[in-house]
Order: structure tokens, then sequence, then C-alpha cells
């Protein structure tokens, strides 16, 4: 498909708003594309979102429960997490998914790239599928209050569909594993 490279957009200042070892918050002067003035907020994140699927030779995977601060509710997500923009993304993913879960994996797969709110903030995931797992102690970090259920796969993909599980990285994992396996490519 072709589309147009030029940015439509025309900056015309900037300033920070908000600086963490996390995030950086910038708003924008602009010329929006049709020519006239605004403003425009961008979040930059400066880790990757790294999120890992897992699957065993019993079709199960795991499960974290955590309560999310930003949306004042529980969540049930695959395991996730930040990954340095200056490390290889498979490693944060191995760090992740042991310090979440005591788990290692034999064979890993990125199985997908995803912008998770691309009208406000640059951040990329990266998703990836772990087989081969074997089990070890968790090393959840001291903000990580954590719950770990090992379920059935397609237990998983009926929260998905109930709408059990609204967490972005997850729903994309689980429905990308759900067309590889109806696709006879695990």
């Amino acid at each position: 498909m072709h589309h147009p490279k030029e940015n439509p957009w025309k900056i015309i200042g900037e300033k920070a708003a908000y600086d963490n070892p996390w995030i950086n918050v910038t708003e924008y002067q602009v010329l929006n594309p049709s020519g006239n003035p605004g403003i425009y907020g961008k979040v930059h994140f400066k880790n990757f979102a790294i999120g890992v699927l897992t699957l065993d030779d019993d079709m199960n995977t795991y499960l974290v429960g955590q309560y999310r601060f930003p949306l004042e509710q529980y969540s049930w997500e695959m395991p996730e997490g930040g990954g340095p923009l200056d490390i290889d993304p498979l490693e944060s993913a191995k760090r992740e998914l042991l310090e979440e879960t005591g788990l290692k994996a034999d064979s890993w797969t990125e199985i997908q790239r995803i912008h998770l709110s691309n009208s406000v903030s640059d951040e990329l995931s990266i998703l990836y599928l772990a087989r081969g797992l074997k089990q070890f102690e968790a090393e959840p970090e001291e903000t990580e209050q954590l719950i770990v259920h090992k379920l059935p796969f397609e237990e998983v993909y009926q929260m998905v569909c109930r709408g059990e599980i609204t967490d972005a990285m997850t729903v994309a994992a689980v429905l990308r594993v759900r067309l590889l396996i109806l696709e006879n490519q695990l």
C-alpha cells in the first residue's frame, strides 16, 4: 500500500512538561494538517513494552494478576514489563518471565510488534511466545504484588472473548497464538 511519507503536522515549538525514569511528556505547539494552530501532547516511553505468552506441553499458559494503578482496577495479563531500548528485547522478555513467574523457556518466538496508544505515545510493544518451560523461583520487583495462575490456553482465549482480559498486549498475543494454532503453525 502506498501512503504519504511527509508529516502533515508542522511543529512550531515544544516544551518538556514532565520527565521521570520511564517516560517523558512533551507539549508541542503545532499547525495541524489543515494549517490551523493547536497543541499536541506526546508521551515518550524510555523502554519497550515486553510481553511473554507462555505455552507448556499441555497447552497451559500462565497469567499474572495485579492491581493496575492507572486503571484503578485489577488486571489479569501475561507476564509483562519494560525493556530498556539499548538492550536486546528478548533478554528483557526472559528477565520479565523469570521475575514474575519463576519460569525459564527453551524456545522463544517473537510473535507481534504493536504500538499501544499511537494517538498520544510512541510506546512499542514486542510480544513473545515462550515454550519448553521450566519452573524456578519468581523474583518480583518491589512495586509488584502478583498472583500467578496456570490455566488452559483455551480458557484464557475464552476470557479474552468474554472481555475479562482487557490488557492490549495480552489480547493481541492470545489472538495471535490462537491463529497460529488454527493454522497449524505452532
